[in-house]
């Protein structure tokens, strides 16, 4: 009898832990792919994907500025005049957030429109990762 109890309870601790490792909704790491040049776009989303094909639970933040906010602009091509907007709308379906710096566009009289829907404006580009990595623990990747 006081084995069956012992299994019993066994049998409880086990799922009970079990239901707490599956229950968990934090990412298996925090990464910042800084992107400050458009001519690395397409290189940065496939080195994003492999990450993520690796590591699915991992959230991912794309922080652009500078040249980098060209991907992100309506109707961008690459210099094979191909669009950027599936391999977005993919990578931002697996959670990637894409970030374009406000500062850029004023400074390049560029209206916060002209962004794509599946990217948010943030008011600086080097200042978000700053912050992502000082105070939110994201780990720093520069493609």
């Amino acid at each position: 009898m006081k084995l069956t109890g012992l299994l019993a309870a066994s049998m409880l601790a086990v799922t009970m832990l079990s239901g707490c490792a599956t229950q968990s909704n934090e990412p298996t790491s925090k990464v910042v792919y800084h992107v400050n040049d458009a001519s690395v776009a397409r290189v940065a989303m496939r080195n994003i994907q492999n990450h993520l094909n690796a590591e699915p639970g991992a959230k991912i933040v794309v922080v652009t500025h500078g040249k980098g906010i060209d991907f992100l602009l309506n109707d961008a091509k690459d210099d094979k005049g191909e669009t950027y907007t599936a391999q977005i709308a993919s990578l931002k379906d697996q959670g990637v957030t894409f970030d374009v710096c406000a500062n850029t566009l004023k400074g390049r009289k560029i209206t916060n429109e002209a962004v794509i829907l599946d990217a948010q404006v943030v008011p600086s580009g080097v200042a978000e990762v700053g912050k992502l990595q000082a105070k939110e623990g994201y780990v720093y990747i520069k493609p």
